[in-house]
């Protein structure tokens, strides 16, 4: 049986090779940038995910397909913000404006599409 991990936290489970490297990599936030956890956008268990040519890439049914790319070097500081997973704040960087519309369009609510930083402390993940 193979493993299954989960690129987008509290989200579709992908079992593919190398996909252990980008476990828990991304998560999406509300706009007080608290996380999204699966209970509270239950459609993030209905996405499709791969990894493809460096890209991370979302499908759901309706929508377009979104590509994000995996290793990105972060040394854009405008980008940089602080989400809460609980009662930790973890260091994220906002994949952008393109991201956030997909994800609000998919799951019907104003969200964020945050990648946790490489620099960040290990985060401390709700199960």
């Amino acid at each position: 049986m193979t493993e299954s991990f989960h690129p987008i936290a509290g989200g579709a489970g992908l079992g593919q090779a190398g996909a252990g490297d980008y476990d828990r990599r991304w998560l999406l936030v509300d706009d007080d940038n608290a996380w999204l956890t699966g209970n509270q956008a239950p459609r993030l268990g209905e996405l499709e995910l791969s990894l493809r040519f460096g890209y991370l890439v979302i499908r759901a049914p309706g929508m377009l397909r979104l590509d994000i790319p995996l290793d990105v070097i972060e040394d854009d500081d405008s980008v940089e913000r602080v989400a809460r997973v609980g009662n930790q704040d973890v260091r994220v960087v906002d994949e952008g404006d393109l991201a956030a519309a997909w994800f609000a369009e998919w799951l019907g609510q104003p969200c964020r599409l945050m990648k946790v930083h490489p620099e960040a402390a290990p985060v401390a993940w709700a199960v």
